[in-house]
């Protein structure tokens, strides 16, 4: 289970708990319909952003859910599930993506993928998982061969990386991929206005994804010699926060310029929620942001920014049903009627950020907790499932203090950790659980 996107369920409303867990568990089982048991530890995070935004484009009808039986992870209960073309794409999109990570660690030798016999069973299985995906793209009308092609351009590009080479140069074949990912929602949705701004928004998304997993792997990969794009191109971390900073903005300038049914859901995860990943990253909790106050707001606390595009909410009279935020001439799309300038407005990629304050991130200080360890070796693909698995059961990737990646075996914090589910800055925008 991985992706940038974890939202703490105390942040959520019952009801956005909910359609968050039917997405998710739709695409568990998305995966498993079409691609067999084994495809469902691809299930991520971020991949359920692709059905998010299918369905935040539609009209809501009956056949959008299902009742699933019960499951260990949702404690043995039933539950509705998200079912149809987004869960199936969501699926897809992940099942291609996780091909060429069994790959890469094939190509590392990483673990238990560095005998031959587990490494030529894990190239079947990503080549396999290429051919399902690739399947699947096709029925939806999806060329899966542009992420392969993003893919395979990686290890090119970080091959002639080096002082001096912009890191959105590292970043491109990511933000490539999810652009084509989330452009074509808008297919599915039958929206073909909306594809321009989501690619935008799926580009900056990638962008964001590939900077926050260099910055939380930049100490470990440099204590096991692994390369890592920031070091790799001299990149420092206030820079890195900078374009981070500016990839939030831009995702949220993007989708201010498409239409929505019902995008609730779609606007915690991609407005609130990935605030707080460029927070727990960059062990930004408790520090101030400028550069946030696009819309006017003076930025602060935990969640800072994460509120600045409701710079406008409750002007234009009373929501519309179906939409929370009010301000809104289109009727369900939050991000309407705000921002100017270009055709994503003034921050789409480009703007200021926190350049990091002395002693904490970005700035000079000593090296944190943890630096000098002695680094442990990688897991392998089929070890690090099964591992995964526990994690899973045992609720340890939710509620842990501190557990070691399946794979990796870096530190992770669980995704409720430390959650500030009353720092939300005075939002009164939306009913998502910031009414403490």
């Amino acid at each position: 289970m991985f992706g940038i996107v974890r939202p703490c369920a105390h942040r959520l409303t019952d009801g956005l708990k909910t359609e968050w867990t039917a997405h998710l568990c739709g695409l568990c089982l998305a995966l498993r319909a079409d691609h067999g048991q084994l495809s469902r530890v691809v299930t991520n995070y971020d991949g359920l952003i692709v059905s998010v935004l299918t369905e935040a484009q539609v009209e809501r009808t009956a056949g959008q859910r299902r009742t699933a039986g019960p499951c260990p992870l949702r404690g043995m209960r039933t539950a509705p599930v998200a079912r149809g073309e987004g869960a199936r794409l969501a699926a897809s999109v992940s099942l291609v993506l996780a091909a060429a990570k069994v790959r890469d660690h094939v190509t590392d030798g990483d673990g238990l993928l560095g005998r031959r016999p587990l490494a030529a069973a894990a190239r079947r299985v990503a080549v396999g998982w290429d051919r399902a995906g690739a399947r699947t793209g096709a029925v939806l009308g999806f060329d899966t061969s542009v992420l392969v092609d993003a893919v395979d351009r990686q290890p090119g590009i970080e091959a002639l990386a080096g002082p001096g080479t912009s890191l959105l140069t590292v970043t491109e074949p990511t933000e490539t991929a999810t652009a084509a990912a989330f452009a074509h929602t808008a297919v599915l949705a039958g929206r073909p206005g909306n594809r321009e701004p989501l690619a935008e928004a799926g580009r900056m998304f990638g962008r964001l994804a590939h900077l926050l997993d260099a910055v939380e792997d930049q100490r470990a990969d440099a204590e096991s010699g692994a390369w890592n794009p920031l070091t790799a191109t001299g990149t420092s971390r206030a820079e890195a926060r900078r374009l981070a900073d500016d990839a939030v903005r831009g995702i949220r300038s993007a989708l201010r310029e498409a239409e929505f049914t019902d995008a609730r859901l779609a606007h915690v995860l991609l407005a609130h929620e990935l605030r707080v990943s460029v927070d727990r990253a960059f062990g930004a909790h408790g520090t101030t942001h400028h550069g946030q106050a696009a819309h006017g707001h003076a930025a602060h606390g935990h969640d800072a920014g994460a509120h600045d595009v409701h710079g406008q909410a409750g002007q234009g009279g009373s929501p519309p049903p179906g939409n929370p935020y009010g301000g809104d001439p289109r009727g369900g799309n939050p991000y309407a009627g705000q921002g100017g300038g270009g055709p994503y407005g003034p921050d789409h990629g480009q703007g200021g950020g926190n350049p990091g304050v002395p002693g904490g991130p970005g700035g000079p200080g000593g090296p944190p907790p943890g630096f000098g360890e002695e680094p442990r070796k990688p897991r392998g693909f089929l070890a690090g499932c099964a591992v995964f698995v526990g994690l899973c059961c045992t609720c340890k990737l939710c509620c842990a203090k501190e557990y070691e990646g399946p794979w990796s075996r870096k530190k992770r914090e669980g995704c409720c950790r430390d959650c500030d589910c009353c720092d939300c800055d005075g939002c009164d925008c939306c009913d998502c659980g910031c009414d403490c």
